[in-house]
C-alpha cells in the first residue's frame, strides 16, 4: 500500500483500479458522491499480511499510510468477539492530513444549516462496517473473511447501516461490478440539504431520508412522505439518518442514564467494554447523542483496538486521560486503562424479568483485570437524583409491551429535555450580554459582547435557574461549576460567542444600509476616513456572501450600492486603487 502524497484534489472519477486520465481535469470529479461519502473500502484476510486493503473505490482516493493501517485493522473484530455470520459496526479515526480535499470548501454551506452536532467532520473520518465471517472449505483458513467499509465525514450513522445492509451482502457475491455500479448510483444523488427530504435510489431500491436542519424541533416526528406516484417501488423511509434505538443501547444501564450523562456533560474519560464491536460502538454512540441538541466537543472512538495509531496516546500514565470515550471489545485495556477514572463493563444483553438486567455502580478498586463482572466502575457521585418515574415509566411500558421506538421516544425526550433544562440558563445569560441594538450606530464601530462572568450567572440561577423547567433535585450548582471546567462549555461558549459577533456585525452592516446620510457623513470626513469605511464595507460584504453574517438579500444590494457611491466620490488614482480594471 503506497502512501500517496502531494497537494490537490484527493480523488478523480476512474474505473476500479485505474483512473481516467481525461476524467482528471473534470471540474469536480465524483462530486455528488462526495458529498455523501469519501470512499469505499474492501477489506480481506490475507495469510501472510493479516488484514489488508483489497480495494479503495473512487481508486484515486489518497489515504495515507496511517490512515489505511487503522481502517484495516479496524474494519475487522478482534479475535476476542467471535463474530460468526453478518455483523455491522463503525469506527472513527483521526485524518492525518488535515483538509487536504477541495469539496471540504462546501462544507460551510451544508454546516450552516445542520444542527451542530450533525455537521460535517473537519478532522475525522467515520468508517461504517458490515464484516461477513462464514465457514468456506475454500479458503485456506477455512473461513471467508471480509468487510465493506463506507467510510464519510458525516455522522449518519442509520443511513449508512441501511445502505450497507443492501450493498453488502450483494458484493460478497458479485464483487467488484457490483460496487461500481452502486457508486455510480451515489454519484447520481443530490446533496445533502439541511431541512430536505431526499429520494435516494439504490439497486433498484429508493431510501427516503430528512436531512436534519437546525431549525427543526429537537423531537420532530419523521417528515410527511414525498409524492410516491413517479416512484416505482415505493420508497424505503427512515425515519433518521443518526438516531439509534436508544432504549436498546442502554438496556443495559437504564438505572444509571443520569450518571451517563452527567460523565458525558462533563467531558469525562470513559472505557466502554463490550463483547462485540456492534455493542461497543453502539453504547459509545448512543452516549454521545445524551446531549443532544449540544453539540459534543470531546474526541470519541466507538470501536478502538490496540493497533490504533492513538493506542499510547490514549493509554500513557505519564499524565491524566484525555477525554475521550472508548468502545473496546478486548480485555487487555482493562489492565492497560485501569487509571481511568471510569470504566463501563456490559455483557450480552440477558432479560431479568420485566426490565433488563441491570450493571451495578462498583468502585474502581474492585475492578478486576481477569473476569471482570458487568458494572459502571467509578467513585464519581451524580450531582442530580435519579429520577425514578422515568424508571418506572419504562418499566409500565416493558409490561404493557410497548413497542420498542416508542420507549426510545420516551428515553429521548427525558434526555433531550435534562439537556434543555441545564442550557437554557446559560443562553438566556448570554442573550443577555449581547449590547442593546439602540446602541449599535452607523459610523461607530459596534459596541463589545460583555464578558462572561461565572459567578454573576451562578447567581442568576436563584430565579432563573433549571428548576424552572426541570423537576429533578440535586446540586445543579455543583454541576455548572464542573462544567465551566469541561471542553462542552469551552466549545458551547465559542460556538454562541461567534454566532453574537456575527449578528453584531449584521446588525451594524444593517445600520449603515439603512442610514440615509452618507453624503452628508462623507463631507467633512478626510479621503483615509472614506477608504477604511469602503474597506470595512466590503469585508463585511464578503463575510455576508459567505452565509457568515445573517443578512437579507437587500441589505447586500444596498451595501454595494453605497460602496459604488462612497468610491464614486473619491479622486480618480484612489478609484482606480479600490477598483482595479
Amino acid at each position: 500500500m503506497d502512501a500517496l502524497s502531494g497537494a490537490g484534489p484527493r480523488r478523480a472519477r476512474g474505473r476500479l483500479g485505474a483512473a481516467s486520465p481525461g476524467a482528471r481535469a473534470a471540474a469536480a470529479p465524483w462530486a455528488r458522491f462526495s458529498a455523501w461519502l469519501e470512499c469505499v473500502c474492501v477489506v480481506t484476510f490475507d495469510l501472510e499480511l493479516g488484514q489488508a486493503l483489497e480495494l479503495v473505490y473512487p481508486s484515486d482516493f489518497r489515504l495515507t499510510d496511517k490512515e489505511k493501517s487503522s481502517i484495516c485493522y479496524l474494519s475487522f473484530p478482534d479475535s476476542h468477539s467471535g463474530c460468526l455470520g453478518d455483523t455491522q459496526f463503525s469506527f472513527r479515526i483521526r485524518q492525518c492530513g488535515g483538509q487536504k480535499s477541495p469539496w471540504h470548501a462546501e462544507d460551510r454551506h451544508y454546516n450552516s444549516g445542520a444542527p451542530v452536532s450533525l455537521q460535517r467532520e473537519p478532522a475525522h473520518y467515520f468508517g461504517y462496517v458490515y464484516f461477513r465471517q462464514v465457514k468456506d472449505s475454500s479458503m485456506k483458513r477455512g473461513y471467508f473473511q471480509k468487510s465493506l467499509v463506507l467510510v464519510s465525514r458525516l455522522p449518519f450513522v442509520r443511513l449508512f447501516q441501511a445502505l450497507l445492509s443492501l450493498i453488502a451482502p450483494e458484493y460478497f457475491d458479485k464483487l467488484a461490478p457490483c460496487l461500481e455500479a452502486v457508486c455510480n448510483e451515489i454519484d447520481q444523488w443530490p446533496a445533502p440539504v439541511p431541512g430536505q427530504t431526499l429520494n435516494l435510489p439504490v439497486m433498484g431500491v429508493v431510501l427516503q431520508v430528512h436531512v436534519p436542519s437546525r431549525v427543526d424541533r429537537p423531537e420532530h416526528s419523521p417528515p410527511k412522505q414525498c409524492s410516491h406516484e413517479n416512484l416505482l417501488p415505493a420508497p424505503v423511509v427512515l425515519t433518521s439518518v443518526h438516531e439509534l434505538d436508544l432504549f436498546r443501547c442502554f438496556q443495559p444501564v437504564l438505572t444509571h442514564v443520569q450518571t451517563l450523562w452527567e460523565l458525558m456533560l462533563l467531558g469525562e474519560p470513559l472505557v466502554v467494554l463490550a463483547p462485540s464491536p456492534a455493542m461497543s460502538s453502539e453504547m459509545v454512540l448512543a452516549l454521545i447523542s445524551c446531549l443532544q441538541p449540544l453539540k459534543f466537543c470531546c474526541d470519541y472512538r466507538p470501536y478502538f483496538t490496540i493497533h490504533d495509531s492513538e493506542f499510547k496516546e490514549f493509554t500513557t500514565r505519564t499524565q491524566a486521560p484525555p477525554n475521550v470515550v472508548l468502545g473496546v471489545t478486548n480485555p487487555f485495556f482493562i489492565k492497560t486503562l485501569q487509571h481511568w477514572p471510569h470504566i463501563l463493563r456490559v455483557g450480552e444483553p440477558k432479560m431479568s424479568g420485566d426490565l433488563p438486567k441491570q450493571v451495578k455502580l462498583k468502585k474502581p478498586s474492585r475492578l478486576k483485570t481477569l473476569d471482570t463482572k458487568p458494572g459502571l466502575y467509578t467513585a464519581y457521585s451524580a450531582h442530580l437524583h435519579r429520577d425514578k418515574a422515568l424508571l418506572k415509566r419504562l418499566l409500565k411500558g416493558l409490561q404493557k409491551k410497548r413497542p420498542w421506538d416508542t420507549q426510545t421516544a420516551v428515553l429521548r425526550r427525558h434526555l433531550l429535555e435534562l439537556t434543555q433544562s441545564f442550557i437554557i440558563p446559560l443562553e438566556h445569560y448570554m442573550a443577555s450580554l449581547m449590547p442593546l441594538q439602540k446602541s449599535i450606530t452607523p459610523w461607530k464601530t459596534p459596541p463589545q459582547i460583555r464578558p462572561f462572568r461565572q459567578d454573576d450567572f451562578l447567581r442568576s440561577l436563584e430565579h432563573a435557574g433549571p428548576q424552572l423547567t426541570c423537576i429533578l433535585k440535586g446540586d445543579w450548582l455543583g454541576l455548572y461549576r464542573r462544567f465551566f471546567k469541561s471542553p462542552h462549555f469551552d466549545g458551547w461558549y465559542r460556538q454562541r460567542h461567534k454566532e453574537m459577533a456575527q449578528k453584531l456585525e449584521a446588525l451594524h452592516l444593517e445600520a449603515i444600509c439603512e442610514a440615509q446620510n452618507i453624503e452628508t457623513w462623507m463631507k467633512d470626513k478626510s479621503e483615509v476616513e472614506v477608504v477604511d469605511l469602503v474597506l470595512k464595507l466590503r469585508e463585511k460584504l464578503v463575510q455576508a456572501q459567505g452565509h457568515q453574517l445573517p443578512v437579507k438579500e437587500a441589505t447586500l444590494e444596498r451595501a454595494q450600492l453605497y460602496i459604488e457611491t462612497v468610491v464614486g466620490s473619491l479622486p480618480k488614482d484612489l478609484q482606480a486603487v479600490l477598483c482595479p480594471p
